[in-house]
């Protein structure tokens, strides 16, 4: 069988209604997993899992949650649990920036609902389907933090401060569950072309000062992340952890 087949897991993935989450959902299904699909939106996530369904029967389920409310991810994982038995693969995807700009004109409320959403939400997940992960001695947790977590921005401070912590976390995670065989990674995407990040590139002159100087020399797209979710989800990756996996067109480099 394939490295990359993920007949018989079962995935969450948050914020998966839309592009980079829901590409991922796609592409998991696409390889054989069974895929929960989340966000605010009930009616998006429907939409989502209506499609993947078309494609694969039975292979989706459509749950609404909240990164703010414990309550509601934890009604997440319980719905996933209910309706495929476990939780083999968490995607901690949903993020918020609700602040473009300098730190020194980012409003305490947005501060921490970046911090709460971004960071303390993770943790919260992770918490909740990692026992059963270390009961199996298997599982694998995949963090999609971005570059802005590797270097400095003038315009996206609390966004890149919590996309390093990510990063962080997930090295943390991994000595703590590792001797349990459960592997914690990150991807760090560049700019793709998704509504979360319209305020990048939807302006011409922002989008060829932030591809200039990429080696590729142009935007990402939502399924060009999917790959490397689906590669550190499945046995191609049963070696790695602890680990952020770049995929940004050469902007780093």
């Amino acid at each position: 069988m394939s490295l990359f087949d993920m007949t018989d897991k079962v995935a969450i993935i948050t914020g998966s209604s839309r592009g980079i989450g829901q590409a991922i959902a796609e592409e998991m299904a696409d390889h054989g997993a069974k895929v929960v699909i989340s966000s605010r939106n009930i009616e998006d996530c429907e939409a989502v899992a209506a499609g993947i369904n078309a494609k694969h029967a039975g292979a989706a389920l459509a749950v609404a949650s909240s990164l703010s409310s414990k309550e509601s991810l934890q009604n997440l994982v319980d719905e996933a649990r209910k309706a495929f038995g476990k939780v083999d693969v968490l995607v901690c995807n949903a993020a918020s920036n609700p602040h473009y700009g300098p730190m020194a004109t980012i409003t305490d409320e947005q501060l921490r609902k970046t911090l709460d959403h971004n960071i303390v939400s993770q943790h919260w997940l992770i918490q909740m389907v990692v026992p059963e992960m270390i009961a199996r001695k298997s599982g694998s947790i995949v963090i999609v933090s971005s570059i802005g977590g590797l270097r400095g921005s003038p315009i996206l401070g609390a966004y890149a401060i919590t996309k390093a912590a990510d990063i962080q976390m997930t090295k943390n995670l991994a000595r703590e569950y590792g001797p349990y065989n459960v592997r914690i990674n990150s991807i760090a995407p560049g700019l793709v072309k998704t509504d979360f990040a319209k305020a990048l590139w939807e302006n011409p002159e922002n989008l060829k000062a932030s591809t200039s100087g990429a080696a590729l020399g142009r935007i990402g797209e939502p399924r060009e992340i999917a790959g490397a979710a689906v590669y550190l989800a499945s046995d191609a990756s049963t070696f790695m952890t602890g680990q952020t996996i770049v995929v940004d067109g050469g902007v780093v480099v």
